[in-house]
């Protein structure tokens, strides 16, 4: 169903971004069940951040997430429990440990982005063809909203 919502004042640059909050939302929250891991997101998060950075300190993996450091010592314990993370002492500094993801925890989040984008898959297979060049160039939208930053 195509519904046109022109866009042209400040006040439809406003509506514009409450109905695109809410779609990324609602987006976010399908993919998060499409994606089940028996994790939390927080924990889903953190294992993303270490597998994507490389092994890293608590302190900076904290600071990238955005959560205090006990947060994140909860966080990554849970996570070395379940074998999805290990610590490993540092050379230089025995008292410092930088994270790294293990084998399991590589496979874990493969399996869960093969999930969310199988499921994107199907629903974009549902749209006509320019729906879906519409989306192509809504997503290069985004990128380049991403890439500019704060």
């Amino acid at each position: 169903m195509k519904t046109a919502h022109p866009v042209t004042t400040v006040d439809g640059d406003a509506e514009l971004a409450a109905r695109l909050r809410l779609a990324v939302n609602r987006l976010a929250r399908r993919l998060r069940h499409q994606g089940e891991t028996g994790i939390s997101p927080s924990q889903l998060s953190a294992l993303a951040t270490v597998d994507r950075s490389g092994p890293m300190t608590l302190g900076d993996l904290a600071a990238v997430e955005q959560v205090r450091p006990p947060s994140m010592t909860r966080i990554v314990s849970r996570l070395e429990g379940g074998g999805l993370v290990d610590r490993q002492a540092s050379e230089q500094d025995r008292r410092v440990a930088r994270v790294r993801v293990t084998a399991a925890g590589r496979q874990l989040l493969q399996r869960s982005r093969t999930r969310k984008d199988a499921y994107l898959a199907r629903r974009l297979q549902t749209l006509d063809a320019a729906d879906r060049a519409l989306m192509g160039e809504a997503v290069a939208v985004l990128e380049r909203i991403l890439e500019r930053g704060e």
